[in-house]
């Protein structure tokens, strides 16, 4: 036989998908990495122990910075993110599935013991689901979780 139409080989792709929005899937470019979290930023950022800066995709926590916060509500609750967000992630390891850069941070889809880091911080409410290209959610305003959570 002279190899025409005979198969030598087989290729596999592999895409992760890994979502806390509805509608909105986010494949990773990157395969899935593994990695101890060092210590939390704020609500939605933390740093690995390799020193690598992680922004969870798809949602927003309030800012815990006095200067970064626009005003005192939102402070508030961004101290609540950080304080639950410490708790939940510091000391522990996660599955990233890395998905873009945004000031100089990774942002990636987060698991920790298998369950979407965003849509437990969502659930517990101190972030709210941002999908890719919507506007910031607004911290100072009226606007609930709930409402964001009928956006995404």
């Amino acid at each position: 036989m002279s190899g025409v139409g005979r198969k030598t080989g087989h290729a596999v792709l592999v895409v992760s998908i890994w979502t806390g929005m509805s509608g909105v899937a986010l494949a990773s470019a990157e395969p899935i990495a593994k990695g101890r979290i060092a210590y939390v930023i704020d609500g939605d950022t933390f740093r690995m122990e390799s020193g690598e800066r992680i922004r969870i995709a798809g949602v927003d926590a309030a800012e815990s910075q006095a200067g970064n916060a626009k005003c005192r509500r939102e402070l508030t609750i961004g101290n609540d993110a950080k304080r639950r967000a410490t708790a939940l992630l510091e000391g522990r390891i996660v599955e990233l599935a890395r998905v873009g850069r945004s000031y100089n941070r990774t942002v990636a889809n987060v698991r920790l013991e298998g369950r979407d880091v965003s849509a437990i911080l969502v659930d517990a409410g101190v972030a709210r689901w941002w999908p890719r290209g919507k506007p910031k959610p607004d911290w100072c305003g009226g606007t609930s979780s709930a409402r964001h959570e009928a956006d995404r």
